[in-house]
């Protein structure tokens, strides 16, 4: 870690700890900015480039003597973050989206203290993980996990307690509920329901067998 003072070592240790920052930072947002998701390129590098001069201020920004501690504002951006992570993570039906991408905004902003610091080994190869785990682990998943969507459309009876039933049966196998289109009959109390659903090994022939001896179903079906 290099002692504050001024000239132009210190001023070309600053610049290249904010440039690895960006450009570690970029990486793992270009790969969030490729499948969609709602923080991608230009917010991670932000996070990375925000920390990292957090970091340095920590580092330089105060003269020596003065019993600055470098860590108490690295400790901030550690727990600030999670306002930002917060914001990517969406509700999606009964399923929760945005997950990964908050936490490779934590990581990143890990990245960029690291930076900070001229702990560039480190950085990146927290990088290099994390850019593998986020482009091979969704792969490998969908490979040894069997993972399927598919839609049911439902007649039930319009009455107290039915829909209730209805969906409890989709969390009792952990299947998730994407989305839901109802439908209501006032004349025939009955009700029409589309759902999207998701889950891991459906076994649909169990499924809807257990659907249709609950009350108040007339029919259902797979398509």
């Amino acid at each position: 870690m290099l002692v504050y003072k001024e000239g132009s070592t210190i001023t070309l240790a600053i610049l290249v700890r904010l440039m690895v920052a960006t450009l570690l930072g970029a990486v793992i947002g270009l790969e969030r900015e490729q499948h969609g998701r709602p923080a991608g390129l230009r917010t991670h590098i932000l996070v990375a480039l925000g920390s990292c001069l957090i970091m340095l201020v920590s580092i330089y920004g105060f003269p020596s003597g003065t019993g600055s501690d470098p860590a108490r504002l690295a400790a901030q951006v550690v727990s600030g973050i999670g306002f930002l992570g917060a914001g990517t993570i969406l509700r999606d039906g009964t399923s929760i989206r945005g997950l990964t991408t908050a936490a490779s905004l934590w990581v990143v902003a890990g990245i960029g203290l690291a930076a900070g610091t001229g702990f560039y080994w480190a950085a990146a190869i927290t990088t290099l993980f994390a850019v593998l785990v986020l482009m091979f682990l969704d792969d490998i998943e969908r490979k040894f996990i069997s993972t399927s969507t598919g839609y049911l459309e439902a007649e039930v009876s319009d009455q107290p307690g039915t829909l209730a039933a209805f969906t409890k049966v989709f969390a009792d196998y952990g299947i998730s509920i994407k989305k839901i289109n109802l439908e209501i009959e006032d004349e025939n109390k009955k009700a029409l329901i589309t759902l999207q659903v998701r889950g891991h090994n459906i076994n649909k022939e169990i499924l809807l067998d257990e659907i249709r001896v609950l009350p108040g179903i007339y029919s259902i079906k797979w398509r």
